[in-house]
């Protein structure tokens, strides 16, 4: 028998008798993760100005390079010019990549080294222009006087604080109404503002720069901090170039002998340990086919695992990081170590309630952050690469 009595359905197509039925929870599918602010953690300190500044140091440089276009015997000569003579004293053990030679240097002269050539028994090598030098270390005489000593000079560096803002406002009747999962609905923006914020903050984190003059900021010009891609210039390496594979053509993708030779190249120039690699989507999915086919699988095995969030080189353990914001052609290496987000003293992100002229409650969400990136040399960009 058919049911005759009162359904839902009677009360027609608005059902003007029922409840709503409408779930407490709000779905925000806008991306908002910051993966990079995440993994760096809060700073050891604040900045106290909105000029934040650091001290650099490098030791003195045991590297050079032949500088001479003229040698008359390559093999033999004893006197040539090098690129920096001040690197050199008496009595350094020098010897050019690539060669089994050693030369001691007897004295300088203007721009030039006098050296012994084949010292301790090794055999002469022809020298050629450009050729990289390696003073091994210095031998001085017994009961000689001292060196004249040498020292370096402390460099500063600096970046701008950059002032995040978004404003909120609500009215009296939209706070005084009950909402669907929202208790406040002045808190609801707020923290909705915040999320914002902090995606935008960890975009110029990677990809901001300072304006080219009055970076300090005027009333008419915006301070704005250098971010990552902008304060990286030593290390920057392009594929088939700057110590990348010779067979690796310009515009290709990422791949794991190119990535070997950026983390050897500052492993060799730096002190620096990358512990860090920052990639977007696209190179996070070149990075996982690196294990090719070398995946391994038991027989009851019914996950099917494709993904790299650690690479360990012989260069350092590095954390595959994956941000949104980074550009699809470059791959970032950090010395997390040496990277801090950190906010003007007192003006990390807060809420500020602002006078309001009318019946509604204004305020604005604001922060002020800067970046600082102690030894730039110690990290290095990847660029140019292409979409698979």
């Amino acid at each position: 028998m058919s049911f005759t009595g009162k359904a839902t359905y009677d009360g027609g197509a608005t059902l003007p008798e029922l409840a709503e039925d409408v779930s407490d929870v709000i779905g925000l599918v806008s991306p908002y993760e910051t993966a990079l602010l995440d993994h760096l953690g809060d700073p050891r300190r604040p900045a106290m100005s909105t000029v934040h500044e650091w001290l650099e140091d490098t030791l003195l440089s045991n590297e050079d390079s032949v500088d001479e276009a003229n040698f008359s015997d390559p093999t033999f000569d004893v006197q040539f010019g090098v690129a920096n003579i001040s690197r050199f004293r008496v009595g350094d053990l020098v010897q050019a990549v690539g060669s089994s030679e050693v030369m001691l240097v007897a004295t300088t002269a203007s721009s030039d080294l006098v050296v012994i050539r084949g010292y301790g028994g090794t055999t002469p090598e022809a020298l050629v222009d450009g050729q990289s030098l390696k003073i091994l270390g210095n031998a001085a005489l017994e009961g000689a006087s001292a060196a004249e000593s040498r020292t370096t000079t402390r460099t500063r560096q600096r970046n701008y604080t950059q002032i995040f803002t978004a404003s909120v406002e609500v009215s009296g009747s939209q706070r005084a109404a009950q909402t669907i999962g929202v208790r406040d609905e002045l808190d609801y923006q707020m923290q909705e503002r915040m999320r914002e914020l902090l995606r935008d903050l960890e975009n110029c984190v990677i990809n901001g720069v300072a304006p080219t003059a009055t970076q300090v900021g005027s009333q008419s010009t915006r301070r704005t901090m250098n971010g990552l891609r902008s304060i990286i210039q030593t290390n920057v390496f392009t594929p088939g170039s700057n110590g990348f594979p010779s067979g690796a053509g310009a515009g290709q993708t990422l791949n794991e002998e190119g990535l070997n030779a950026a983390l050897r190249e500052v492993w060799q120039n730096s002190s620096g340990s990358v512990d860090t690699i920052l990639v977007g989507g696209e190179r996070k999915r070149e990075i996982n086919g690196f294990i090719g086919d070398q995946r391994g699988f038991l027989p009851g095995d019914t996950t099917f695992k494709d993904m790299i969030s650690v690479y360990e080189s012989d260069f350092g353990v590095c954390r595959v990081v994956m941000s949104r914001w980074m550009p699809a052609d470059t791959v970032m290496l950090l010395d997390s170590s040496r990277v801090s987000v950190m906010p003007l003293a007192g003006r990390s992100f807060h809420f500020k309630q602002l006078a309001s002229t009318g019946d509604s409650d204004v305020g604005q969400v604001i922060g002020e952050y800067t970046l600082e990136v102690m030894n730039e040399s110690a990290h290095a960009v990847i660029t140019g690469l292409q979409s698979a």
